[in-house]
């Protein structure tokens, strides 16, 4: 298992577009992704779950890989997340 942390720098937060775009990263690899914030967890692999976090900017998401190619989903997921929230 990998787990990191991330704070979310858009000041619009995690709204439709970088939703679907962090979906759609995170299918790209077969281990299972949870995103956790404000103390609920969700699946990263359905876009109204990952929606339904609410995440705003300077709130701080967990981020864990769990399973075949965990430390390539980490890494991935770690540079996607810098670059697009």
């Amino acid at each position: 298992m990998k787990k990191f942390d991330y704070v979310i720098t858009d000041k619009e937060g995690i709204h439709a577009r970088p939703a679907g775009l962090l979906v759609q990263e995170v299918k790209k690899y077969p281990c299972t992704v949870t995103l956790e914030n404000k103390g609920k967890s969700v699946d990263a692999k359905r876009l109204i779950a990952v929606m339904s976090l609410a995440a705003k900017c300077g709130e701080t998401l967990t981020v864990i890989c769990n399973g075949d190619g965990e430390d390539q989903a980490a890494e991935a997921l770690q540079a996607f997340l810098a670059s697009t929230l």
